[in-house]
């Protein structure tokens, strides 16, 4: 249950800093944690798939961080 009620916090704060993108930088790095936080999950809860593509997420996410500088 605990790694659930987590997976769920993860995502949602992750689509919430995809949501607000536009406001500003600093919500692509909060989307890059929010990515990393949701692989974390993928791989508590079994399905690494997600995990992976999340954490290539996470990489994307900071390299568009960086590169708006």
């Amino acid at each position: 249950m605990s790694v659930t009620l987590f997976g769920v916090l993860a995502v949602g704060f992750m689509m919430a800093m995809y949501a607000l993108e536009a406001r500003g930088r600093l919500f692509i790095l909060l989307f890059a944690l929010g990515c990393v936080l949701s692989s974390i999950y993928g791989f508590a809860s079994g399905a690494w798939p997600f995990g992976v593509v999340e954490g290539l997420w996470t990489l994307i996410a900071l390299r568009r961080w960086h590169v708006g500088r």
